[in-house]
């Protein structure tokens, strides 16, 4: 589980993301400079720091290097939120507490995100078997993932 990001380095890795190409410390020093007085060498140090940490690969492109991200704020966000739940000592109640701190959007989100899951688990279910009466009495429902 990765630890969670300082704050420079999320604004750093918040460009790769967006960008969604490979970037070089100069473009992410000219956009950091939009917003706070920073120097390149500390540009280039929090992005080889993220680059060891295993967060952006980087190529050689001249004497600089491109660097990209390894996976999404998305993968970063969920490893964060399962470490924290996974960490509790109650994860039913730390769900229900989570789930109570969410705005009417960030739940409506949440009912998404269990639909997608549930329609691919279904997706990926084993076909049920049939037996030699046929198809008669079939009701049209559709098979759920074990479990559910």
């Amino acid at each position: 589980m990765p630890r969670p990001l300082g704050e420079l380095e999320d604004a750093v890795m918040t460009r790769v993301w967006q960008w969604n190409r490979p970037v070089t410390v100069r473009e992410v020093l000219e956009d950091l400079q939009q917003e706070r007085s920073i120097a390149y060498t500390t540009v280039m140090t929090v992005m080889d720091n993220l680059h060891q940490k295993g967060w952006v690969r980087r190529e050689a492109e001249g004497r600089a290097y491109r660097y990209t991200a390894v996976s999404t704020r998305a993968a970063y966000s969920a490893a964060l939120m399962n470490e924290a739940w996974s960490t509790s000592d109650s994860p039913a109640a730390a769900l229900v507490a989570f789930f109570g701190m969410m705005s009417q959007e960030q739940r409506e989100a949440l009912r998404d995100a269990i639909r997608i899951v549930q329609h691919d688990e279904a997706e990926t279910a084993p076909a049920p078997e049939t037996g030699s009466a046929g198809a008669e009495g079939d009701s049209g429902a559709q098979p759920t993932a074990p479990g559910r």
